[in-house]
């Protein structure tokens, strides 16, 4: 049995909806069929369920090359074609910095730390609700 969370080629990639937002989680590699049928999921979830926000974790990545660049990239031209904004969140450093080496700007991405913050972002999380409350400065 293979430890490293690799998806499987063809093994295909859970699209979760959390009320109007698509939750996908990536782990390991995306191969060209799975990135394929990826598309095609949430494109056809967002189409088929008014979907307003999709948010790809990718904190499972831990190296991200120009074909993943650009399946992101498309992904998020996909959603925002369909009224749909796209956030990327769990980059790790080493990700952002590979992929400005390769000159992916990533067009229509926007970036989030963390899965909880892409959510506030799309408006979906109440801050205090994730974060806990606020404690007021002594």
């Amino acid at each position: 049995m293979n430890d490293d969370f690799s998806h499987a080629a063809g093994a295909p990639v859970p699209v979760l909806r959390l009320g109007d937002v698509l939750l996908v989680t990536l782990q390991g590699d995306l191969y060209d069929g799975t990135a394929e049928q990826l598309r095609q999921d949430i494109v056809e979830s967002i189409a088929g369920s008014r979907v307003t926000g999709v948010v790809i974790d990718i904190s499972g990545v831990e190296i991200v090359d120009s074909f993943l660049g650009r399946v992101l990239a498309e992904i998020a031209a996909n959603a925002r074609l369909l009224a749909a904004q796209t956030v990327v969140a769990g980059m790790r450093p080493a990700v952002a910095l590979t992929l400005v080496e390769l000159g992916l700007t990533l067009p229509g991405l926007r970036t989030a730390l963390s899965t909880e913050a892409a959510l506030e972002l799309l408006g979906r999380v109440d801050a205090t609700a994730a974060h806990g409350p606020r404690r007021e400065p002594r």
